[in-house]
């Protein structure tokens, strides 16, 4: 299974509005994908989650993550990097069945111009270090809320087009 991370707990955010951009198109190509919110993520994650004492909430995203064989992660820009609860959330995962020579595809997504491009490298980084495998096309879509219509959907013909590339990439990945 594939599951997508909309990697802010942001409500309302441009990232899950991407997320469910990338479910859909991956549904046309015959691929089911889930998709995990961090908005979703217990409120002990911080203070027991990650030390040991695991909520039974937690232990049902850990279930559906050591399951997941695939990871589509769309990483918002904070601050120039990708947002801490991400990396609340692999630290919180158990290692190294979580992510251990599974594979992943990278989006970056800002409201500036650049798409999240430091980011998207600071958190291959940290995929190399859990051994997650990384498709080498990542996406970089940078002013998302202009790319997005009023529907939700990107839009912009070179925007799509580069995202339906990385999905049949990763679908063969």
């Amino acid at each position: 299974m594939t599951l997508i991370v909309s990697a802010t707990n942001r409500p309302n955010s441009n990232t899950l509005k991407v997320a469910k951009y990338y479910q859909n198109k991956m549904k046309e190509k015959g691929e089911e994908a889930q998709i995990l919110s961090l908005t979703d993520l217990p409120d002990t994650i911080i203070s027991d989650d990650m030390f040991g004492i695991k909520s039974d909430s937690f232990l049902k995203l850990q279930e559906i993550i050591t399951n997941s064989q695939k990871f589509i992660f769309i990483i918002p820009e904070y601050n120039g990097s990708f947002p801490g609860v991400l990396k609340v959330l692999i630290d919180a995962c158990k290692f190294p069945e979580s992510f251990f020579d599974k594979k992943a595809a990278l989006v970056g997504i800002s409201s500036g111009k650049y798409g999240n491009i430091r980011g998207i490298d600071h958190f291959t980084g940290v995929c190399h270090y859990i051994n997650l495998h990384v498709l080498p096309l990542k996406i970089h879509i940078n002013a998302v809320h202009r790319e997005l219509n009023e529907y939700d959907v990107l839009f912009n013909a070179d925007t799509v087009k580069f995202c339906n590339e990385q999905i049949d990439r990763f679908i063969s990945f």
